[in-house]
């Protein structure tokens, strides 16, 4: 169906795309290696008129999807692209559909699926084979976003809004990678994306903060709301040899990525000591749900003195953000290591928890409520909260007398 509205003049125009690009279609789809890793590769042509999806295009990348899950091998989609060819109307956007069941089962199989945008990526391509990729790379300068330049209004056209630099900042672009490392960086994903053992668990991280245990309660909630105790950054930099980073929206309160410790790929989502966003637990939640899918175990690093509780939270709708990743981390079939240190804050603390896998370092702590709280409601005054605080149990050893942590984590 090569011209199935019989444009006047298409056939033309393709045989002149054809002698310019120097390729049948505007994809070519084949097998590469990165370093150590084979992928089916499917790279876009934009000199083919403009990169675009028309009813053959369509049908090669749904082939290479098909190849894919054949040969068990992750895909890397190179985008150049304006969208849907408009010369083959909707039979060509049809194609789409198909490109979006490909990748469905694919995901079904627990291949991983990286796409790069590059200069430009607009339109249903970026809708369908894009923006939903497993890890979304991005080269900076590139034009992304659903529309086009010719296809929005003039006074939009050099809105910094599609950009490969604001989709980056928005949290829908995982990496910025120039065109000359992109090679490595491919490689450097492939790897970490690997599946490994999905029956063995993260190792519990080795405590790096001060070892000996709290005096009471409240001695145990100001140590975990120390500004001198290691945070997240420290704890991640201390446990992998490397680290990638999911990105998820601007000082969401949260670091969610994969990283190789010894060899062996770990799937993390961890706090950094503020308030979580709605953003932030949807993001920990697509980490879950990736590892699940790959056969990744998960670590969790527990720091926050709760979920964001302002309007803004409310709006962006944070009970439903809790909610799913509870589900996430009850439905994984990847085992999930928890290890608590900081301030461990209640619900928005208790999402980011296993559910059988929870350990504490020495100077954190984990409460229903925060003391201070707990002073409002029950209408007691300020020289009460330290009693309070000792009457939640809060710290590690009385946690684990309780039975509801599996230990205190030591060095190791």
């Amino acid at each position: 169906m090569a011209d199935p509205l019989g444009w006047d003049g298409y056939a033309a125009s393709l045989a002149r795309a054809r002698e310019t690009a120097g390729t049948d279609e505007a994809v070519v789809c084949e097998r590469a290696k990165f370093g150590a890793h084979e992928a089916v590769v499917i790279r876009f042509e934009f000199g083919f008129l403009g990169g675009s999806v028309g009813t053959g295009t369509g049908a090669l990348i749904g082939q290479a999807l098909d190849q894919a899950r054949s040969l068990r091998l992750p895909v890397v989609s190179l985008l150049a692209t304006g969208g849907t060819r408009m010369q083959e109307g909707v039979p060509a956007l049809r194609r789409l559909q198909r490109i979006a069941r490909g990748l469905a089962l694919l995901r079904e199989e627990g291949l991983p699926h990286i796409t790069v945008a590059r200069q430009p990526t607009t339109g249903g391509v970026w809708a369908s084979l894009g923006a939903d990729a497993d890890v979304v790379l991005a080269v900076p300068g590139a034009q992304v976003g659903f529309a086009g330049r010719r296809v929005r209004d003039a006074r939009y056209a050099d809105d910094p809004a599609y950009t490969a630099e604001n989709q980056y900042a928005a949290g829908y672009v995982d990496e910025l990678v120039t065109e000359d490392a992109l090679h490595e960086r491919l490689e450097a994903w492939l790897g970490f994306l690997r599946g490994g053992d999905r029956n063995r668990p993260a190792d519990v991280p080795r405590a790096l903060g001060v070892l000996h245990p709290a005096r009471d309660g409240w001695d145990a909630v100001q140590r975990a709301r120390s500004a001198d105790r290691p945070r997240a950054g420290a704890y991640l930099d201390d446990y992998f040899d490397a680290r990638a980073t999911l990105r998820g929206g601007i000082d969401d309160g949260v670091l969610c990525g994969i990283g190789n410790r010894a060899g062996r790929p770990i799937a993390y989502a961890a706090q950094t000591g503020t308030a979580t966003t709605p953003g932030g637990f949807r993001t920990a939640t697509r980490l879950i749900r990736l590892a699940d899918r790959l056969g990744l175990p998960v670590l969790t690093l527990v720091d926050t003195p709760g979920a964001a509780a302002g309007p803004a939270a409310e709006r962006d709708g944070v009970g439903n953000a809790i909610a799913e990743l509870f589900g996430a981390v009850a439905a994984a079939g990847v085992p999930v290591t928890t290890l608590v240190i900081g301030e461990g804050g209640s619900g928005g603390a208790l999402a980011f928890c296993s559910a059988d896998r929870i350990w504490l370092t020495p100077d954190a702590c984990f409460t229903v409520i925060a003391p201070e709280l707990a002073a409002g409601i029950l209408k007691r005054g300020p020289e009460e909260i330290p009693a309070l605080a000792g009457k939640l149990k809060p710290s590690p050893g009385e946690l684990l007398a309780l039975g509801v942590i599996d230990g205190v984590a030591g060095t190791l």
